[in-house]
């Protein structure tokens, strides 16, 4: 398999940190941000590396040569002008006869390359994103995406300070099941899932041949995926690993801390990961009973710094969250995705966000008016019983032992103990008083803030 790497980049946000290279051969603890992706590459045994350079290319021949320091074959395309994120990939689509890697180069990443490409093979896809929550997801390129995981749109504009916050566009005010006609504008005009392009492709040689001689330059995104996600060929693959833009001074910073601390390798889906998993009503947002519509959904004080904490960390943050309301007939799945759309842009504004969300909608009492039949039975999902958190384990490689459940329920801290992990009740929302308990959990603290000080702090 071939990795093309973007590595042309000049920088223009970053000079304050290195002017006269080009971005992707900036240092991370002494060790260009290049090298660290062609590691990467190597441990999951991508060696054929063709390199597009531009700014400096000399740079970059002259440090990595043929890449028989590394254990790679290295190729290089030199652009003599900018031809755009794709525009050079038509002067070398004849070596790309099979599905390959794209990266931007001036990412610092740690991912499971062989998980990515098998599911981009078994979508059968033309092209895969891959996608993940950020901390920034208002100036990102968010990605929308239907239930299986086919992409119907993305945002191309960046939003500005004063654009109007939680208006909707026509096409998002009902689920994602096909293109929306109307480009999504400014990620700060409506309610989203946090859920951006990483700059890392899957794309296959049918994808790559679309790509014409560059008059001009070629953006990869708007001239040859939006064609192809109205033809319903492009998916997207949403992982919890590391990746990270480091153009800007602050990014950089906090890249140099992660590969510093260790974090970057460990959220590589090879390892086992250790999970903060949460409930949601009365642990994050405000308790209101059976929450059934998006005006209701307001976040608890605390509890964004508590999960920036958290998301800094070496645990990811995993939402486990009943949703009986299904069931009842008081929510359709409909309204309970835009309920969740609301709660992920409220933690965006934030700078924070869950790693990935887990609910069930079952529920077992009936004779409620407009209830739903045929999810009213004992399921293995619904907490006290902890069929969602052995979903997370499995899809994300989660070491159970070393991991916690916090929540305001006897219910959730029931899951947590079934599973296997270190619990806590908090004293906000129901605040225990919904049951008893066979056994006491791990710890009680008054609030999320205090749960995570403590998990992190290990001041148990």
């Amino acid at each position: 398999m071939k990795a093309v790497i973007m590595a042309g980049g000049r920088g223009t946000r970053i000079q304050s940190v290195a002017s006269d290279i080009p971005k992707p051969m900036i240092p991370v603890l002494g060790k260009p941000v290049l090298e660290y992706q062609i590691e990467n590459l190597k441990r999951c045994g991508i060696t054929d590396i063709l390199l597009i350079t531009g700014y400096l290319s000399d740079a970059v021949m002259d440090y990595f040569g043929d890449g028989s320091k590394l254990g790679v074959n290295i190729r290089y395309f030199n652009e003599d002008k900018p031809m755009g994120t794709a525009g050079a990939l038509y002067y070398v689509k004849e070596q790309l006869k099979e599905d390959f890697i794209l990266l931007m180069g001036d990412l610092m990443i740690s991912v499971d390359f062989e998980r990515f490409m098998a599911e981009h093979k078994k979508s059968g896809a033309a092209v895969t994103l891959f996608v993940h929550p950020n901390s920034h997801p208002f100036d990102s390129d968010i990605i929308v995406t239907d239930e299986v995981g086919k992409l119907a749109d993305f945002t191309e504009d960046k939003c500005g300070e004063n654009a109007e916050r939680g208006k909707a566009p026509a096409g998002l005010s009902k689920p994602v099941t096909g293109v929306i006609s109307k480009k999504l504008e400014r990620a700060a005009d409506f309610y989203y899932h946090n859920q951006v392009n990483s700059g890392i492709y899957a794309l296959s040689p049918e994808a790559a041949a679309l790509v014409p001689e560059p008059v001009e330059k070629i953006d990869l995104d708007k001239d040859i995926i939006r064609p192809l996600i109205e033809a319903g060929r492009v998916y997207a693959y949403r992982s919890t690993e590391y990746v990270k833009d480091m153009g800007t001074p602050d990014r950089y910073d906090e890249v140099t801390e992660a590969v510093r601390s260790g974090l970057v390798e460990q959220r590589n889906l090879s390892n086992k990961q250790k999970c903060i998993f949460l409930d949601r009503d009365g642990t994050i947002n405000i308790e209101r009973g059976f929450l059934n519509n998006v005006e209701g959904m307001a976040l608890l004080p605390g509890a964004a710094d508590a999960l920036r904490r958290i998301n800094s960390s070496e645990y990811l943050a995993v939402l486990i969250t009943n949703q009986p309301v299904i069931a009842r007939g008081d929510c359709s799945f409909e309204t309970l995705d835009n309920i969740m759309k609301k709660f992920d842009t409220l933690l965006g504004r934030e700078g924070v966000y869950v790693d990935r969300v887990y609910y069930c909608p079952h529920h077992t009492d009936r004779g409620f008016p407009g209830e739903v039949p045929e999810l009213k039975f004992r399921c293995r999902c619904r907490k006290g019983r902890s069929g969602m958190i052995e979903d997370a384990a499995r899809d994300l490689n989660i070491d159970l032992e070393g991991s916690w459940m916090i929540g305001d329920k006897t219910s959730d801290v029931q899951c947590g103990m079934g599973a296997g992990t270190k619990t806590v009740l908090l004293q906000t929302g129901a605040g225990g008083n919904d049951g008893r308990f066979d056994k006491a959990p791990t710890l009680v603290c008054s609030d999320l803030a205090e749960a995570a000080e403590r998990i992190l702090d290990k001041a148990l």
